[in-house]
């Protein structure tokens, strides 16, 4: 097995190609994302990235924020959210919570304030049924602010949400005027 600084080298590269820039190795992702990980391992070892079925099956297994999913052949994977190439990840609209977090740099909350959550350059705006989630997101970028959403009061606005395989939520944009 490889180190963990690899594992973490490799799931960020996972992260690029199934999230972002699958052109960056030459694959193809279907319309709900999902590509063929043989094509998937093979591409990459022409990459550079060199890794086999078990290393990335403990990738899946093991990563913290489960990112990442095989279909029930494990033939197929697909990144579990955060893609910011059209894909239909087939979830289905979801009550949220009353409330859902947000986590952003304090540098952001004067523009976050004046215009509310946008998807920038993801499929949907990224929220977490818990604070610590949020922190440690938010903490990614600067000092981190935690945002309430008022995801129930969006929901009966008629406001669609969904929950991820990982457990995100997601929504495709959040007004000012539920920001708390």
């Amino acid at each position: 097995m490889t180190n963990g600084k690899q594992l973490i080298t490799l799931s960020k590269f996972l992260s690029l190609v199934l999230r972002h820039k699958p052109e960056t190795i030459g694959i193809q992702l279907d319309d709900n994302g999902w590509t063929d990980v043989q094509t998937l391992i093979t591409k990459s070892g022409g990459y550079g990235i060199q890794f086999d079925f078990e290393i990335l099956k403990h990738i899946v297994d093991t990563n913290s924020k489960k990112r990442f999913a095989f279909n029930e052949a494990f033939t197929q994977i697909r990144a579990s959210q955060g893609h910011s190439v059209t894909v239909e990840l087939g979830y289905t609209d979801k009550e949220p919570p009353e409330i859902l977090y947000h986590g952003t740099a304090e540098k952001t909350v004067p523009l976050i304030r004046a215009t509310g959550l946008g998807k920038q350059k993801r499929l949907h705006v990224h929220l977490s049924d818990n604070v610590e989630t949020a922190t440690a997101v938010g903490q990614r970028h600067g000092k981190p602010i935690v945002i309430e959403v008022l995801a129930r009061q969006m929901y009966g606005d008629g406001f669609k949400f969904y929950l991820s395989d990982n457990n995100v939520w997601l929504t495709d944009s959040v007004p000012a005027k539920y920001l708390k």
